[in-house]
């Protein structure tokens, strides 16, 4: 294949000597490329063309094995015609004038190639200077790339020479750098459309002389949606090029951009050095963490086997972090906890990073080792949003661990400051019913304020404020809290009409004791809270007595459905989402259609609450809802679709599904926030100040911010 493609250029610059026809077997060539000739539009044969799925043609399929049977004959004739004329070795000269041995060793060889006939000097550094000094200057022009130069020194001479005429070796390779350097700044500028014509129009660029032209319209390729053009391109180099640090670039350039696959069929051209070495064994390690790092980003990829192992070699014999930082955050979203909390610990012991944090909390938060997850998280809670995110997670959790265990003293005031500091409402609705559980009411009423002040929709920590002031026998208090939440809570409206469940004693205990539930016991010790952020011990003064309901932990599968839904219920009512999720699963196995009905809406609520849409989606038709709740899941459902898109930076996903909310409703003003800043992500300022001015003439701050970002946006570039 290396020999036709050579003598294919050598015959492009033997036709531009003699004036002939560009003949049919180069644009097969450059249609075993997948390069169209967009001048002379060629139609193969269907018997000679095999195409891949996309259309391109590859050099295992009929036309490569047609070019390589037509290409001599036609060679012939051209070379033939060819050897008739002089041979142009004025840069043969020039380079030999200049001791330029590379370049005049190539000369040397495309001359043999374009004249079998020709015999190069024996010794060509003794080659005479051309006594042209005009065109000694031209070819000066030419080897410092000046080539505007050259073609002003050209045209200057034809006017004052008019039976002057340019050697066509000099016009050739004029006309080749020139495209080569067009195709160069293109590549540059990302103008793919635009690499991929001008290689059309040069085959002669399209060789492994060539190179970084070859890597170059690969990319347009990949970049035009022509991946498996981009790939055979890749191959040609592989299967003909030899030079050992180009070939190895080609792979690491191909597995920049190709998908695993594709770079798995490339890894398969690799050649055995004399030592018994493979020559792309230096890149298989880099290769694979970026096959891990790509699965981490997209978590429907699934690394080879060998790619895996071959991480988790490096991470436990390599002293990088990294390496077990990728396994961990493989593993963590594909549900192997066990194996995601190894690594991340690894990487842990290896280096304390934010990631290597969080990623471990996240492990311990889901097996319940709420306690530690904080203490992992609380150094790194700053760092990101993420990480915030992580660790306000990880206190929530702690705060409504059931039973309730004896947090310490510094932990509940550290969380306590955090919680005031961040705003976090989830975390003081929870700090509401941990105080609740240390029968401290105030402290408990305290919190639950604190909580509504900070997101005035949550219906929880009013339901808090609801049973506490019923407690206190805050009667005033608790008529209005049913009367701001009327119509919006069915609970809060029964506050105080029914009789109290049964209630048991439990005992607190203090740090590291084992928690025992009795029927009646004294609390060993009590958290007491002046005020949000300011904690402080003290011993008990009384019994704590709380409904027995669902704060024990049991398996939901040894209820009766009707009792897995009322617990489903009590559950979404304690925060815990996805223990909530579980019981609605048992509720659903139902004889009672309204039972059935009732468990699908709630474990659909449950999975919303927990982020999880999809499942949310799923759970929805596992029975026939009502119109009414139908219509509400489906834009919840929607809405917590778009609000993931965006905070994961998928804005035009998060537009399209603001788009499908639009249609079965009208738009909260929440959402419209979010579609401002979607076009403000995408620099659709004109969409997003349409948007902000809407929200800013109905006073939304989101609105009047978003109008300040544009205006700070345009102000900077004037």
């Amino acid at each position: 294949m290396k020999s036709t493609f050579i003598a294919l250029s050598a015959a492009v610059i033997a036709i531009s000597v003699v004036g002939m026809k560009k003949p049919d077997y180069i644009k097969h060539a450059m249609q075993a490329l997948s390069l169209s000739d967009e001048e002379e539009p060629v139609t193969l044969s269907p018997r000679l063309v095999q195409q891949s799925d996309t259309g391109a043609a590859t050099e295992n399929t009929p036309v490569f094995r047609e070019i390589k049977r037509s290409a001599r004959p036609v060679l012939d004739t051209v070379v033939t015609a060819a050897t008739t004329a002089t041979v142009d070795e004025s840069a043969l000269r020039y380079f030999a004038s200049r001791g330029d041995t590379v370049r005049l060793q190539a000369e040397i060889s495309r001359l043999k190639a374009l004249y079998p006939d020709w015999v190069p000097p024996k010794d060509p550094l003794a080659v005479p200077q051309n006594e042209d000094k005009q065109l000694e200057a031209m070819w000066e022009l030419y080897a410092q790339a000046r080539y505007a130069e050259v073609r002003k020194a050209i045209a200057e001479r034809q006017v004052a020479e008019p039976a002057w005429k340019p050697p066509g070796d000099l016009i050739d390779r004029l006309t080749v750098a020139e495209a080569r350097t067009r195709l160069i700044n293109a590549s540059d500028l990302k103008q793919y459309e635009t690499v991929v014509r001008i290689g059309s129009e040069t085959p002669s660029l399209l060789t492994c002389s060539e190179v970084d032209v070859l890597w170059r319209v690969a990319e347009a390729f990949f970049h035009t949606d022509k991946t498996q053009r981009a790939t055979d391109a890749y191959s040609y180099i592989l299967n003909n090029c030899q030079n050992a640090a180009e070939r190895l670039a080609t792979v690491q350039k191909a597995a920049a951009i190709l998908p695993s696959n594709s770079v798995e069929d490339l890894l398969a051209k690799e050649k055995t050095a004399p030592d018994g070495t493979m020559e792309f064994d230096s890149i298989r390690d880099d290769l694979a963490r970026r096959f891990v790092a790509e699965a981490n980003a997209d978590g429907k990829l699934v690394v080879p086997p060998q790619y895996l192992s071959r991480v988790e070699r490096l991470a436990e014999t390599g002293g990088l972090a990294s390496d077990a930082l990728l396994l961990g955050w493989y593993y963590l979203p594909r549900g192997e906890m066990d194996a995601a909390e190894k690594w991340f610990r690894k990487a842990r012991d290896k280096e304390n990073t934010a990631s290597a944090s969080q990623g471990l909390a996240l492990t311990l938060i889901d097996r319940n080792d709420q306690l530690a997850a904080e203490d992992t998280m609380y150094r790194w809670r700053d760092d990101s949003k993420d990480a915030k995110a992580v660790y306000l997670a990880s206190t929530a959790n702690l705060l409504a661990l059931e039973p309730p265990i004896a947090i310490p003293t510094d932990v509940l005031k550290r969380i306590a400051a955090e919680v005031i500091k961040s705003r976090d409402a989830s975390t003081a609705q929870q700090f509401g019913w941990y105080a609740r559980a240390l029968n401290q009411p105030q402290t408990a009423l305290q919190w639950f304020r604190t909580a509504l002040g900070w997101k005035l929709d949550d219906e929880p920590s009013a339901y808090g404020l609801a049973v506490t002031y019923l407690q206190l026998d805050d009667l005033k208090g608790l008529a209005e809290i049913q009367r701001l939440w009327a119509g919006r809570s069915e609970r809060i409206a029964k506050v105080g009409e029914v009789e109290k469940p049964d209630a048991t004693k439990r005992q607190v205990p203090v740090a590291n004791e084992t928690i025992v539930s009795q029927p009646i016991a004294e609390v060993s010790q009590e958290v007491e809270y002046d005020q949000p952020g300011q904690v402080v011990m003290t011993r008990p003064r009384r019994t704590v007595a709380v409904d027995r309901g669902c704060k024990s932990t049991i398996n939901p599968q040894t209820l009766a459905p009707e009792a897995a839904l009322t617990r489903g219920w009590c559950l979404m009512e304690r925060n815990r989402p996805m223990e909530a999720a579980a019981a609605f699963e048992v509720g659903m196995l139902g004889s009672s259609a309204k039972t059935r009905e009732d468990a699908a809406y709630g474990q659909s609520l449950a999975y919303l609450r927990a982020g999880l849409s999809s499942k949310a989606a799923v759970s929805a038709i596992k029975a026939p809802q009502s119109r009414k709740r139908a219509f509400e899941l489906q834009q919840a459902i929607l809405a917590d679709k778009a609000v993931a898109a965006f905070d994961a930076g998928r804005s035009r996903e998060a537009l399209l599904v603001l788009d499908q909310l639009r249609q079965i409703g009208p738009e909260r003003t929440d959402l419209l926030s979010l579609r401002g800043y979607a076009y403000l992500r995408l620099k659709r300022y004109a969409d997003a100040r349409r948007v902000f001015e809407a929200l800013a003439a109905i006073g939304n701050r989101d609105g009047q911010r978003g109008l300040g970002i544009l205006y700070q946006i345009f102000n900077d570039k004037d």
